[in-house]
């Protein structure tokens, strides 16, 4: 029984797997361009913190790469009606774009785009209910986005990417 653990311990490490959630950062040190009380950054910086050994600093210039967020853009769209012309259904789309660049202006991580939708059924009879799970719906879109971010900066390389 140990033999067979340890055989499936040593394949799972020698084909490079990682448990999800614990990355490794090419940076000691990263600045977040986003104001101080946005939870944006909040949830990002503690990913970073609670999974990387990478320290988030207050400045651009005292960190070895900054990410800037470009744009970062919510929607909720109707995808279909009833017979009675009454919403039943949503499309919630977050859209969040961004880059890794040091102080001189060098790309770590080219302009990206992260696009996370989610379908939504809705009932006018259960309006509370769908508000609750709208919500649960947004929360696990940016949590999905904040794993993918951190999925390319783990893959992000200390060389510009131009040169």
């Amino acid at each position: 029984m140990r033999a067979l653990l340890l055989v499936a311990a040593l394949v799972l490490a020698g084909c490079g797997f990682h448990l999800r959630g614990s990355f490794s950062l090419p940076f000691d040190t990263l600045y977040i361009a986003q104001p101080e009380a946005s939870e944006l950054r909040a949830v990002i910086k503690r990913n970073i913190e609670a999974a990387t050994h990478t320290r988030i600093v207050g400045t651009a210039a005292e960190a070895q790469a900054s990410l800037i967020i470009l744009g970062d853009q919510i929607q909720k769209k109707i995808m279909s009606l009833n017979s009675a012309g009454r919403v039943r259904e949503y499309q919630l789309e977050r859209t969040f774009v961004f880059m890794v660049a040091n102080a001189q202006g060098w790309e770590f991580v080219p302009q990206s785009t992260i696009r996370i939708t989610r379908e939504m059924t809705f009932d006018d009879a259960a309006v509370l209910s769908k508000q609750a799970e709208e919500s649960l719906l947004w929360r696990d879109i940016q949590n999905d986005m904040v794993q993918q971010l951190m999925r390319r900066l783990a893959a992000a390389k200390l060389k510009p990417a131009d040169s």
